[in-house]
């Protein structure tokens, strides 16, 4: 089916240059009308689903999901953080820091599953949100996503080449070449990492089921490398160096930064466990979500804290906390040891193989989320077309491989420009916004810059969400009042961000342990008066969030806290990210979803109806 967009006096908002302008005049009263607009859960499942044309076949299974949630989270990224944390932050208790990352990541991750099971469409965070607090919020998060994921997978690949280089003693430079005229520092240019993500486009657009059994398989092989790099430390390491660093005269102890360095490690390590939000976008193709969600995305992210814990105990065995190399732990580790070479040539096996799993997830998620946001039309509904042979959103998976290509090569804009998707004067738009997009990522020479402003930007949907699943517990859209709810979140979430920079800010001392004392007792006080006075207006049908609301009060504190620990320039790009959202929401999405409201395709039901969700699953 084919969505045309018309506003009420007749033409699309597109059709032409005057009628852009003339809808631009009237964008304040259209924002005002569609930016806090609800969807409901049955028209997502049915009349908002049904813009896809054909549908995506439900061909996953609980293992499956499982498979996908762990190639999702355990890149090569942990080979990374777990030394950099460690030497710097936390030393040998890095291993509690990743405790608490993953009980961080397990609530939002219950969060996450009560939404999946109960709307198991395709639009993970995007489309939680958006039958929660409405489209322009919806939008943000999802734009977020999006960006956050392009400049991942991006640097990821780019990743690819250099662990792969070292597992053949291969120099990185030896696989790319320069091109004279572009600037120092973008003038490499990596065939390599351009033909792998042209290869994972491939698979994503050729079969969900078979993208899963390329996961399994190079899963299976990431794990066994993980594993042999897990008993190698405990066979080779000493625990002794669990509480004695190399110079006696650095701090000592299984703590020696103390509770400030365990939670800073926390929060960098927390990176590790980005990727399982990408396995909730693939709960419109589980065979039976109320059985398979739960185990699959609750399952995946245990396992990947267990095997993040021993891999930071094997690390902190291996060597003094104050002699890790932060770049590269493991590698340096047995490369130091003579005899023990070779091992450095499987660590960078396995982190090659980490890459290529957390790129085929993230690759499939981000596809997912560019096709449900099509099928709001607040971008061409071109991306949310579902090809009939593949059942699979071949239009979005290509146009986002087209982008990732662009940014691993270092291209300029003009490469959309040639890429025409569109027909009309929004191709022009979008090709404009996408480019100015392209042009930005010139700002981030460092890595370390783009794992900052992904993490940033993951913690802000993960808060979105935790915050998403009280509301919709304790508000039923015109039943009840939603401002004690309202005023219950913004008050906890002032609390928290009130404890997370006393915690940050305050210098050392009795009155900030007071201060923290008494933040934390207001926290525990507000959710504990907000459990008792206001009742629930619904009770999940299938799957909830246990101790509501305790667990995703939890969450939304953790994920506070962790945000505090990035630095003020993170803040400042994640503003500037966010800024563009906001103008392609201005510019183009608002007037699109007018048109399509005008046109009755956005004519959304008052009530839910979980018969007619049933009636669709079934």
């Amino acid at each position: 089916m084919e969505a045309h967009y018309r506003n009420h006096g007749g033409d699309t908002s597109f059709s032409s240059l005057r009628v852009y302008l003339n809808s631009l005049s009237h964008t304040p009263s259209r924002f005002s009308r569609r930016a806090i607009s609800v969807s409901t859960s049955y028209d997502e499942m049915s009349r908002v689903r049904a813009v896809s044309g054909e549908q995506m076949r439900r061909t996953l299974r609980w293992y499956d999901i499982v498979g996908l949630g762990i190639g999702g989270m355990i890149g090569a990224g942990v080979f990374v953080t777990t030394g950099r944390a460690s030497r710097l932050l936390a030393g040998p208790s890095i291993v509690v820091s990743y405790a608490i990352a993953g009980l961080c990541a397990l609530l939002s991750a219950f969060c996450y599953t009560e939404f999946a099971v109960h709307l198991p469409v395709a639009g993970g965070a995007f489309s939680y949100i958006r039958i929660t607090f409405g489209e322009f919020p919806a939008f943000i998060t999802g734009a977020n996503l999006i960006m956050d994921y392009v400049m991942s997978n991006a640097a990821v690949s780019r990743g690819f080449t250099a662990y792969l280089g070292s597992a053949f003693g291969l120099s990185t430079s030896e696989w790319r070449f320069v091109v004279s005229g572009l600037p120092n520092g973008f003038n490499e240019i990596d065939p390599v990492a351009v033909l792998v993500v042209l290869a994972v486009t491939f698979i994503i657009c050729y079969s969900t089921r078979e993208s899963s059994k390329v996961n399994m398989v190079l899963t299976a092989l990431h794990i066994a490398f993980i594993v042999f790099v897990i008993v190698m430390g405990f066979w080779k390491g000493d625990k002794k160096n669990l509480t004695r660093p190399a110079d006696p005269e650095n701090p000592s102890g299984f703590f020696p930064f103390g509770a400030s360095g365990v939670f800073n490690g926390a929060a960098m390590v927390y990176l590790s466990y980005i990727g399982y939000d990408a396995v909730s976008t693939m709960a419109e193709e589980v065979r039976d979500p109320v059985k398979d969600i739960p185990m699959g995305i609750s399952g995946s992210v245990a396992i990947v804290i267990v095997l993040y814990c021993l891999m930071a105990i094997s690390m902190s065995m291996l060597l003094p906390y104050d002699l890790i190399d932060p770049e590269a732990p493991y590698a340096a580790a047995f490369s130091k040891s003579e005899g023990w070479e070779w091992v450095t040539k499987v660590v960078g096996i396995g982190a090659s193989f980490g890459i290529l799993t957390s790129l085929l997830v993230a690759m499939l998620g981000q596809a997912r989320y560019m096709c449900v946001i099509g099928r709001s039309r607040v971008v061409p509904t071109w991306f949310a077309k579902v090809h009939p042979k593949t059942s699979t959103p071949v239009n979005a998976s290509a146009f986002l491989g087209k982008i990732r290509q662009n940014v691993v090569l270092v291209l300029s804009s003009t490469g959309f420009k040639k890429f025409s998707l569109f027909n009309g004067f929004d191709r022009d738009i979008l090709s404009g916004l996408f480019g100015i997009f392209t042009a930005a990522l010139a700002l981030f020479t460092d890595l370390n810059v783009l794992l900052n402003l992904v993490s940033i930007g993951t913690l802000f949907v993960f808060y979105m969400v935790a915050n998403a699943v009280i509301f919709r517990r304790y508000v039923a859209v015109g039943y009840t009042k939603p401002w004690p709810t309202l005023s219950f979140l913004c008050l906890f979430s002032i609390t928290s961000v009130f404890f997370t920079l006393v915690w940050k800010l305050a210098p050392s001392g009795s009155p900030k342990w007071f201060m923290l004392g008494a933040g934390g007792v207001a926290a525990i006080a507000i959710v504990q008066i907000f459990h008792c006075v206001v009742p629930q207006a619904r009770t999940p049908e299938f799957w909830g969030v246990p101790l509501m609301p305790w667990t995703p009060c939890v969450s939304i504190f953790l994920n506070i806290f962790l945000l505090g620990s990035l630095d003020a320039p993170s803040y400042i790009r994640f503003g500037f990210f966010s800024g563009l959202a906001v103008l392609v929401y201005v510019f183009y999405s608002v007037h699109a979803s007018y048109d399509a409201e005008g046109d009755g395709s956005l004519d959304f039901k008052d009530v839910e109806s979980f018969e007619g969700i049933n009636r669709i699953l079934s």
